[in-house]
């Protein structure tokens, strides 16, 4: 069986996902594949009413690329093989699926939380990209 040659490795910059970095790095290692971690900037929402608004929302947004810019840097460099970095904006689930389609992406990683009930019923990003991904998927428990 042939090793996994691109893993994706997405992340959201909370002190959880390091347990979810350090998986992708092993498997990377394992099978001497190319690592990327993703972050995705979700948009803040606009007031198409208010235009003053809109020279507001870029700017956070701008702010908000070049914070997970930077963080994914230090995680990048933090690591013990080399990892490429990217940063998109969009919504969460959509881009990271469609980052994985256009990047010839074989394994996504990503952490889910162990919620139940209500929680579990109005969705996930985890469980949005099982069901959507073109790859293998490896959701890894966080935040227990």
């Amino acid at each position: 069986m042939k090793g996994y040659q691109h893993i994706l490795c997405a992340v959201d910059l909370t002190q959880e996902n390091t347990e979810v970095f350090a998986r992708a790095q092993a498997l990377a290692i394992h099978d001497q594949a190319q690592l990327t971690l993703l972050h995705v900037v979700e948009y803040v929402p606009i007031d198409l009413a208010n235009e003053l608004v809109l020279p507001q929302q870029q700017e956070i947004e701008q702010q908000l690329v070049k914070q997970a810019e930077k963080a994914l840097q230090e995680m990048a460099h933090s690591a013990s093989l080399p990892v490429n970095t990217e940063v998109v904006q969009g919504s969460v689930k959509s881009e990271i699926v469609l980052y994985a389609e256009e990047n010839n992406v074989d394994l996504l990683v990503l952490g889910r939380h162990g919620r139940h009930g209500l929680s579990r019923l109005l969705g996930s990003v985890a469980n949005a990209v099982v069901h959507h991904a073109p790859c293998d998927v490896l959701t890894v428990r966080i935040g227990e």
